[in-house]
């Protein structure tokens, strides 16, 4: 068996692998996702939710808000989707056993141009990520380096960053290397005159001292090397914060449409007060089916709200934006969310090794998220609104407070005496609804 065929059978068993372990994290990542319960209300407004996924998720409209590092941003972003066309070439190449089949395809004219532009959205991506590197670990961007991000979040962050530098780099070298080997030799099968790239050709200078053996070899090894970079990438996108490059379209489309700021009511209290205003209302109804009030860990959460902490980017504009944080509470949104993920994660891995109804006697409140971190929190939209992707650490942090003080009846004192006059008052002051208004007797004289 020839080199070339044993090369072939290589990169289809590595193609198999690749695939087979992507499906098989996939549907962890799904069933951890749907550990969170069904919606309360049906998904509605479609044209709307598509209308958001475009412009948020795909334009990235919001990430305009900071330019410097959304400019990055995008570079890598449209690096990353754009160029899988080019690494669409290359799969079919290895299963094939063939050399640049789209060439003779798209002809010297516009298959030079299509790689070129490759190698220029390549060669942003690199020098993006360097500077991306340099914001996190030399000039030390606030945001990018609170507590919540020491040990393995810098250190993701740091890998993906650093891959696709390795990535790009391979990618420019394999086509350097092939240019090379078409100025040095008008046919050396199976490489053949394709026409000029425009980065890669400046690299035929330093490289044109090599043997046509050495060309073959760095040629061979940079293809190898961003292939097999491309399938580890995938296959580390499920274990790392940039499985937002996937969650971040569902997220968007499935995110809040009516007014973010609007808390949904519990059914089972609605019914209670509704009866009390008006008992000959609902004689024959029956009751509601006890549940717990809010949420104590993540099944009682939406599967909404779980997709959300599986699309998070970590990337702590909702934390920079809290007002909470920004005065020194121990809340960060981010944190909640990266929490709120964990957790998922970890009742995931206790299904695979003990059976779905395993309890290991943990929670999400208490053992991940503190009692303070939720009770910090103002309700001021700030961490939803400065989300690139519309993640809403507020409905998690909503429904826990509501299980700390509906289910445990922990909450502080000045909340009792809110709660105590709103009860009997309507309103959070010490008033009866007659005396409200007596401090404006005077302004009468």
């Amino acid at each position: 068996m020839s080199f070339e065929r044993i090369e072939q059978f290589i990169f289809i068993l590595l193609t198999g692998a690749a695939v087979f372990l992507f499906t098989k994290n996939i549907r962890k990542l799904r069933r951890n996702v749907l550990l969170g319960k069904d919606l309360a209300e049906p998904v509605t407004q479609s044209g709307l939710r598509w209308k958001r996924l475009f412009l948020n998720a795909l334009g990235q409209k919001k990430m305009f808000k900071k330019p410097l590092p959304a400019i990055l941003h995008l570079f890598v972003y449209a690096g990353f989707i754009i160029i899988n066309i080019e690494i669409l070439e290359i799969i079919l190449d290895g299963i094939l056993g063939v050399h640049r089949l789209f060439a003779p395809l798209l002809g010297e004219k516009w298959y030079p141009l299509f790689i070129s532009c490759f190698e220029v959205l390549g060669f942003l991506v690199l020098i993006s990520c360097v500077i991306l590197l340099i914001r996190r670990n030399v000039i030390k961007v606030a945001r990018l380096n609170m507590p919540e991000l020491e040990r393995w979040p810098k250190m993701d962050a740091n890998i993906i960053l650093i891959t696709e530098i390795i990535l790009m780099s391979a990618f420019l070298i394999l086509d350097g290397a092939d240019q090379t080997i078409q100025q040095k030799h008008f046919f050396y099968p199976p490489y053949f005159q394709t026409g000029t790239f425009f980065l890669s050709s400046y690299l035929v200078t330093p490289f044109i001292h090599l043997s046509m053996k050495q060309l073959v070899i760095l040629e061979r090894t940079g293809w190898w090397i961003h292939i097999t970079g491309i399938f580890l990438f995938l296959n580390y996108l499920p274990l790392s914060k940039h499985l937002h490059i996937l969650l971040a379209f569902p997220n968007t489309y499935y995110a809040r449409i009516k007014n973010s700021g609007k808390m949904a009511n519990v059914p089972e209290v609605t019914r209670e007060v509704q009866l009390m205003l008006n008992p000959d209302a609902a004689v024959n109804e029956a009751p509601a089916a006890p549940g717990r009030f809010g949420a104590k860990d993540v099944p009682d959460l939406s599967w909404v709200d779980v997709l959300g902490a599986f699309s998070c980017t970590e990337c702590g504009r909702c934390t920079a934006a809290c007002p909470a944080n920004i005065t020194g509470k121990k809340l960060s949104p981010r944190k909640i969310m990266m929490d709120t993920r964990d957790r998922a994660e970890e009742i995931g891995r206790n299904q695979d090794l003990h059976g779905k109804d395993y309890k290991d006697d943990k929670s999400l409140l208490g053992d991940y998220i503190s009692k303070e971190e939720i009770l910090a929190c103002t309700t001021c939209q700030a961490c939803v609104e400065a989300c690139p992707v519309n993640i809403d650490p507020l409905s998690i942090i909503v429904e826990l407070r509501r299980y700390m003080i509906m289910e445990e009846a922990d909450s502080p004192g000045e909340w009792n005496i809110m709660f105590s006059n709103t009860e009997n008052n309507q309103a959070p002051w010490q008033f009866s609804p007659q005396d409200r208004f007596k401090w404006a007797d005077d302004l009468k004289n």
